[in-house]
C-alpha cells in the first residue's frame, strides 16, 4: 500500500491511497481459503471443491468485498500511523473509474483533522456555586398549591347553578336506539365539570343545572371508542342531579400530609423542603455550569475545524428560525443563512465541545449502562402508553442514542472539573438565583 500526501492546509489533509492488485488478488484468495471447507458443489465433495474453481464462480463476488477491505483497511492505517482523528466521515472516491481485475486500486481521501487541544490547568479554575435554602415561606407556598391539587368539595347553596369546575352528584342511564349498554349506568356518581373524563360534549351539557334537576344529554360516541359496539354510535344519557358542590381546598393539616405519602404535616414539610432545596441545587449547577463553560472559553484558543463550524452554525440558525416561526413544523422554507452572530456561537459551541471531549476522554469519564437507560426511561414518559415503542426507537437509531449520550457526557466530564477546580459558596436568595437563571436564558 503507498500513501502520497496531495494537501496539507492548516487542518485539511488529502492523500492518494495506492492499493497494489497483488494484495487484493492475496484477500480474495484469503477469502476462497476460508469458506472453502463448507461450499458444496454438484460433482464435488463437500470442502473438495477446487480452489481454481471456487474463484471462477465466486471471485468476481469476493472482489467488491476485498476492496472495500483493502479500502478501509488502509485509511484505519494511515489514521493509526498519523494520528490524525478526521472531524467528520473522511471524503473517499476511487480514481481509476476504468479499473478491471489485475489494476491496483487507486483512491483519494480528504478530511479535516481534529486540532490538538493544548493542555488546560483545571485545578487554577475558580468557580462561585450558588447556594439557596428553602425558607418557611417557599415551603408554605407549596404546600399551599398540594392543597389545591387535593381540592375537597362543599355544598352549594341550594338552588345554585354549576359552573365549570364544579362536581355534580348524578344518577345517569345510558341508551343507544332506546337499549341500555353495559356501563352506561351509575348512580350518585361525582363528576368534576371540565375534566374531561367523559365523552366529549357530555360535562358542557351539564353547566347551569341544579340539584333535583333531571335532563337528557345528547353525545355521540368518537369513531375510535373502545368498545366498537358503541363507536360512533348516537346515544343519550338520562340523568338525574342529586348534588352540586364547589371546590375548596384541602386543609392544610396531617390528613393531607398522609394523603401525600409522609407520616404528617411535619413530615410533608421537611419532603418539600428537600424537593425544593433540589431544585435549587439544580438551577444553581445550571449557573455554575454556564460559568464554568465562560472560564474554559476564555482559557483555550486552537484552530477549528471549518466543516464542524459550518454544520453547528447552520443547526443555530435553523433552531431559531423555527422558534421564531413555531408554525412551519417541516423543512419546506426558504434556506436559511447564518449570521455573524450565529457563527460566534458556533465556534464558542465547537471549542467546548473539542476540549470537554478531550478532558474526559484523557480523564477516562464514561457513561454507564444504567445512566443511560434511566435517561432513556425519563425521556420515554414523555410518550405515556408508547414507552415499548420509543425503547425500541432508541434501540435502532444510533444517532438517537447519540443523542441522549452525549449530553450525559458532557455532564460527566462538568462534574469531574468541578471536583478539581477551586468551588467557594454564596448563599443567595431565591429570587436571587432567580435572576441568574433569567440571565442565561438572555445570553
Amino acid at each position: 500500500m503507498q500513501v502520497t500526501e496531495t494537501l496539507n492546509e492548516g487542518l485539511k489533509r488529502g492523500y492518494k491511497i495506492v492499493v497494489p492488485a497483488a494484495d487484493l488478488d492475496a484477500k480474495v484468495n484469503e477469502k476462497l481459503v476460508e469458506a472453502q471447507p463448507e461450499v458444496e458443489m454438484k460433482g464435488f465433495r463437500k470442502g473438495k471443491v477446487p480452489m481454481a474453481l471456487l474463484k471462477k464462480q465466486f471471485g468476481q463476488r469476493l472482489m467488491g468485498e476485498a476492496m472495500q477491505e483493502a479500502v478501509d483497511g488502509a485509511m484505519n492505517k494511515h489514521f493509526e500511523d498519523s494520528g490524525d482523528r478526521p472531524a467528520l466521515q473522511p471524503d473517499v472516491k476511487m480514481t481509476n473509474e476504468d479499473w478491471k481485475e489485475g489494476d491496483d486500486i487507486e483512491v483519494d481521501m480528504s478530511y479535516e483533522a481534529l486540532p490538538a487541544i493544548p493542555e488546560v490547568d483545571l485545578k487554577g479554575i475558580k468557580l462561585e456555586k450558588l447556594v439557596v435554602k428553602a425558607a418557611e415561606a417557599d415551603v408554605d407556598e407549596a404546600l399551599a398549591n398540594l392543597a389545591e391539587t387535593a381540592q375537597d368539595f362543599k355544598d352549594r347553596k341550594k338552588g345554585s347553578k354549576a359552573k365549570d369546575g364544579d362536581q355534580v352528584v348524578i344518577d345517569f342511564l345510558g341508551k343507544v336506539d332506546g337499549e341500555a349498554f353495559d356501563g352506561g349506568a351509575a348512580e350518585d356518581y361525582p363528576l368534576t365539570l371540565g375534566s374531561g373524563s367523559f365523552i366529549p360534549g357530555f360535562e358542557e351539557q351539564l353547566v347551569g343545572v341544579k340539584a333535583g334537576d333531571e335532563l337528557d344529554v345528547k353525545v355521540t360516541f368518537p369513531a375510535e371508542y373502545g368498545a366498537e359496539n358503541l363507536a360512533g354510535k348516537d346515544a343519550v344519557f338520562t340523568c338525574t342531579v342529586k348534588e352540586v358542590k364547589e371546590p375548596v381546598a384541602a386543609e392544610i393539616n396531617d390528613e393531607l400530609a398522609t394523603k401525600f405519602g409522609a407520616e404528617d404535616l411535619a413530615g410533608l414539610k421537611g419532603q418539600i423542603s428537600e424537593r425544593l432545596e433540589a431544585e435549587f441545587g439544580g438551577a444553581a449547577r445550571a449557573v455554575m455550569k454556564r460559568g464554568l463553560l465562560d472560564e474554559l472559553d476564555k482559557l483555550v484558543e486552537f484552530e477549528l475545524p471549518p466543516s464542524l463550524l459550518d454544520a453547528e452554525a447552520n443547526q443555530i440558525a435553523h433552531q431559531l428560525w423555527h422558534e421564531e416561526n413555531p408554525d412551519v413544523q417541516g423543512h419546506d422554507h426558504p434556506e436559511i443563512e447564518p449570521t455573524e452572530e450565529h457563527k460566534t456561537l458556533a465556534a464558542r459551541r465547537v471549542r467546548l465541545g473539542l476540549l470537554l471531549a478531550e478532558l474526559g476522554q484523557k480523564a477516562k469519564v464514561e457513561v454507564s449502562d444504567a445512566d443511560f437507560t434511566q435517561a432513556v426511561m425519563n425521556q420515554a414518559r414523555q410518550y405515556p402508553g408508547q414507552e415499548r415503542q420509543f425503547f425500541e426507537f432508541v434501540q435502532q437509531n444510533p444517532q438517537m442514542r447519540q443523542q441522549i449520550q452525549a449530553p450525559l457526557f458532557e455532564d460527566k466530564v462538568i462534574d469531574y472539573i468541578v471536583e478539581l477546580a477551586e468551588v467557594s459558596e454564596k448563599e443567595v436568595s431565591k429570587d436571587d438565583l432567580q435572576k441568574a437563571v433569567e440571565a442565561l436564558e438572555e445570553e
